[in-house]
């Protein structure tokens, strides 16, 4: 058999499947849209570090989803790729389109079931809801083998209906059942007892199985995902990062060392290389621009940094002391200074392979370029100036507009100037304008260069490590017409690293300008 079972093996009991959705629901977090080449970055990483099942991305959304999510599916070794696909024939027959070539491809298809979303959103009777799950299911499993249905406001659905539609879907073959608290509205308490309940209850339950799907409105994601997976689910959905729909969803990063940590008390297993967690963070933390805040869990600047003069000295005498995991465990080395301006390609290569960074020859050109001007620049190179300039270059590789030149006039007296040359298209153009200050002399160059309506919403530059001459990292978040794009830009100078950051944004907005919106977007 492929996929995880249809039906769970005694032996596999404790066996927790990891439903990667960054791809989808993580992109629908507002700003953090990546380009296509940019999924199949973050794909590649997810399948090589262990994740079981990858949603891809949601196909009938736009010609640019449906070509990212069939790619994915050609590339992934591994795991197996899903879509999402509303109750609808166009959205299911357009979803096994797209991931047809997976080497285990999966429908994801969900409908409401909560009072408020039947009579609101749907406008729909209860029966032809169930008509609806039957019909989708079933259309659904005659293109693939592993379907999954899933109950869209799920925790605040009458109990007695919920289970009416977990039976349906399972009897029209539907192989996983989720429950998603898709408002973060549950506790764990109540997720645990309404997976119990609905798995007593419903008499075709263990021909499928069950899995979580939490969201962080009230900052409880990872801990009701643990909740349902305590409650007999065995696989949880989630991304990395936490990233998602308004507060985000439970982090992957989180839930993944927290089974390792507590194993006492958590007895479930997983196929995660937890060593690469870090990078993954890191990576989808430049592709869609969303920093991650020092004091994140697992994977913040801060997760393992220690002040405070009792826990210093309990750390010298033994690490345990405070330390519940090493730092090694997620991917986290020391930083260490064997990086400067007479390092060779191949020593910079090795360094690469150490921070979990695999270019190709082109890109290691390119950034080793970049790594050897930062060296004439700064007397330390640390290892997060390393990854900052990598995963910049990252970015910045496939866009249309960037930034080859800047030459800014400021001081006390104004107005300050900016002469900047963008590169457009293949085209190199130059422009001098004036601010009321030099990133917005900068911002008014770009503007002149590349013309757009898009509203500049933040502005926020930190410096990547210590030192005056700290190279800085700035993002930028602009809006168009409804659409929110985030950008980053990393520098030695700030406002070069100010121009990045705008440039990276408004390449999304370009990107996005094709990208119709859909209307009732999934929220599952």
């Amino acid at each position: 058999m492929t996929e995880q079972q249809q039906t769970q093996k005694p032996s596999e009991k404790d066996r927790v499947y990891i439903f990667d959705t960054t791809l989808r629901d993580g992109e629908q977090c507002p700003g953090a849209s990546m380009t296509f080449e940019e999924k199949l970055q973050v794909a590649d990483i997810l399948d090589a570090m262990g994740v079981d099942i990858i949603e891809a991305g949601f196909p009938i959304a736009s010609q640019g989803d449906f070509e990212s999510v069939s790619e994915v599916a050609k590339r992934v070794k591994n795991a197996s790729i899903a879509g999402l696909s509303r109750a609808s024939v166009k959205d299911i027959d357009r979803c096994a389109e797209a991931v047809r070539h997976a080497r285990i491809p999966r429908i994801h298809t969900f409908i409401s079931t909560s009072p408020v979303h039947m009579q609101y959103k749907l406008q729909m009777a209860p029966e032809k809801v169930l008509e609806l799950i039957a019909s989708s299911v079933s259309r659904a499993r005659n293109h693939v083998e592993f379907v999954e249905w899933s109950a869209e406001d799920g925790t605040r659905t009458e109990h007695d209906f919920l289970c009416r539609a977990v039976e349906t879907a399972i009897n029209a073959g539907a192989t996983t059942i989720n429950i998603p608290d898709t408002v973060g509205y549950t506790t764990p308490v109540e997720y645990r007892a309404l997976f119990e309940m609905v798995r007593s209850r419903v008499p075709n339950a263990d021909k499928a199985i069950f899995s979580v799907h939490c969201h962080d409105d009230l900052g409880m994601a990872v801990a009701n995902s643990i909740a349902g997976v305590m409650g007999g689910a065995r696989q949880i959905e989630c991304t990395v990062n936490g990233i998602g729909e308004r507060a985000g969803n439970a982090a992957l990063e989180e839930i993944v060392m927290a089974m390792r940590t507590r194993s006492d008390v958590l007895p479930y297993t997983n196929r995660i290389e937890t060593k690469m967690l870090t990078r993954a963070s890191r990576l989808v933390s430049a592709v869609t621009s969303f920093p991650v805040q020092y004091n994140k869990a697992i994977v913040g600047r801060n997760a393992f940094a220690h002040e405070s003069g009792i826990h210093q000295d309990g750390m010298l005498k033994n690490a345990h002391t405070y330390e519940i995991m090493t730092p090694e465990s997620v991917g986290v080395s020391k930083t260490s200074l064997v990086m400067g301006k007479h390092s060779g390609r191949h020593a910079f290569k090795e360094k690469l392979k150490e921070l979990g960074y695999d270019l190709g020859e082109n890109g290691l050109e390119v950034a080793f370029n970049r790594f050897k001007d930062l060296a004439d620049r700064k007397k330390i190179v640390y290892d997060e100036d390393i990854a900052a300039l990598v995963d910049d270059e990252i970015v910045s590789s496939h866009e249309r507009i960037k930034v080859v030149a800047l030459t800014v006039i400021a001081g006390t007296k104004g107005p300050q100037s900016a002469a900047l040359t963008l590169e457009i298209d293949g085209v190199q153009q130059t422009h001098q304008a004036t601010g009321n200050g030099p990133v917005d002399a900068i911002f008014n160059a770009i503007h002149a260069l590349a013309p757009h309506d898009a509203k500049l919403e933040l502005f926020q530059v930190h410096a990547v490590t210590e030192g005056t001459d700290a190279q800085a990292e700035v993002s930028v978040r602009l809006s168009e017409k409804g659409d929110v794009v985030a950008g980053k830009g990393a520098d030695p100078d700030t406002l070069v690293a100010s121009a990045r950051a705008y440039v990276a944004a408004l390449n999304k907005v370009m990107a996005r300008r094709g990208r119709g919106p859909l209307e009732a977007i999934a929220a599952v």
